[in-house]
């Protein structure tokens, strides 16, 4: 059987599928196909002689799972830039299949970066966590409009939000009614934040973001939550061969245009992965607050734009400083490993971590600065001081160079701390 390249348009209730052959003529005709159906049409049709193309949507990788079992080759398009290549004054489903079925056979289909299904599943969480944090800050914000309605001044702490306080007030029934539902909501959706919180605290520490994990937690302005962010819109770092394309993956590169005489640059392009262009710009924020050294970076960037540009500035920088961490599994040249320390720390504290693998906090530190080749004795926290536990050898030979020099540096900059 000759080459088939089959275009399928997918929706969400039906799929429209069709192939060429390689001289880009049609030799299955555009058919619709029932989602329900989708799973016996396919192993009947398909052959591991033949390729697929599907755009990249939201349930595009139940698709692929399904496709790839059974076509030789599955390519996940970017349907923004297929728009670019194949624009139509008539569009129909039918167009529509049979026009990605010839851009495959040609072989000039954008295409994407299929995430293994650790990185799907971490995207997910990660994105129901954000929609959780959301679906709060909404909810709080309708008890505060009441509290404006009605002139009431707003608590401070966490009695804003709890029943015992609202049945004291005297208000209408209607009002008591929307304010109990209201914040039955809040406390809801913070225990399922909660819940999610603390799965991604126990992902953080096992494979494969294990490994990430430690050298991004010792940047300033990262945490446990943020990193695992990182990882989640990354994926696999060694994918992007400099850290100008990690840059632009995240849409925190600068606009250029340049023609004949004429060249300008503007904003940022904010083409890419969003939630790791906010991640970063959170980070910068907590790094200009928190190190000396990214403040002083910042100060001299303020002088000379607004503040917003200045902090995105800080975090496109930030975001070259993860690129190489992740690349090199390197301790940053910058850190102070006291500080590298007290991160480590803070993160198996998050969600009762190192409890959950049966390890004390310390203990749980010190594993990670072992595996990171730093040697420390003790970690300072609270005015309190945490002796660290043998956990091996002080450092890998291979590091001891490296670790000389990073313990050098640290000497010369001042303390960063991470948040």
């Amino acid at each position: 059987m000759s080459k088939r390249f089959f275009g399928f348009d997918v929706h969400k209730n039906f799929i429209v599928a069709a192939a060429v052959n390689t001289h880009q003529e049609v030799i299955v005709r555009p058919q619709k196909i029932s989602s329900v159906d989708l799973e016996a049409w396919v192993p009947k049709h398909l052959t591991k002689n033949d390729e697929v193309v599907i755009e990249a949507m939201s349930c595009s990788w139940v698709v692929y799972d399904l496709l790839a079992q059974h076509a030789s080759r599955v390519v996940v398009a970017h349907p923004n830039h297929v728009k670019l290549i194949a624009a139509s004054f008539v569009k129909t489903d039918k167009r529509d299949a049979i026009a990605l079925a010839r851009l495959l056979a040609a072989n000039i289909l954008p295409e994407v970066w299929i995430p293994p299904k650790p990185v799907r599943e971490l995207r997910s969480l990660i994105y129901h966590r954000s929609n959780l944090v959301h679906q709060r800050a909404s909810a709080k914000c309708r008890l505060r409009g009441i509290y404006q309605q009605y002139r009431i001044v707003e608590p401070e702490g966490r009695d804003a939000f709890t029943p015992e306080y609202w049945d004291k007030l005297d208000l209408p029934p209607v009002e008591k009614l929307r304010i109990r539902h209201t914040s039955d909501d809040i406390q809801s959706l913070s225990k399922q934040l909660q819940e999610t919180e603390t799965l991604i605290s126990q992902l953080s520490a096992q494979e494969p973001w294990d490994k990430d994990v430690p050298y991004l937690v010792q940047l300033p302005g990262i945490g446990y939550l943020t990193a695992m962010t990182i990882l989640a819109a990354v994926g696999e770092v060694g994918r992007f061969p400099t850290s100008k394309k990690l840059v632009g993956y995240a849409g925190l590169g600068v606009r250029i245009h340049a023609s004949g005489e004429t060249s300008k640059s503007g904003g940022i392009t904010k083409q890419g992965r969003s939630e790791l262009r906010y991640a970063m710009i959170e980070a910068a924020w907590n790094a200009i607050d928190n190190s000396s050294f990214w403040k002083q970076k910042y100060e001299q960037l303020a002088g000379r734009m607004n503040h917003q540009k200045a902090a995105t500035a800080i975090a496109r920088k930030l975001l070259v400083v993860v690129w190489n961490v992740l690349s090199h599994h390197e301790v940053d040249r910058k850190a102070d490993l006291e500080v590298v320390g007290r991160s480590l720390w803070i993160w198996g504290s998050k969600n009762r971590l190192a409890t959950s693998l049966g390890m004390k906090r310390i203990e749980f530190a010190g594993k990670q600065l072992h595996r990171m080749g730093i040697h420390l004795e003790k970690i300072t926290y609270c005015s309190t001081i945490y002796k660290i536990p043998a956990t091996g050898p002080t450092e890998a030979p291979a590091e001891s160079e490296k670790l000389a020099a990073a313990q050098k540096s640290s000497e010369r900059h001042p303390k960063h701390v991470t948040v």
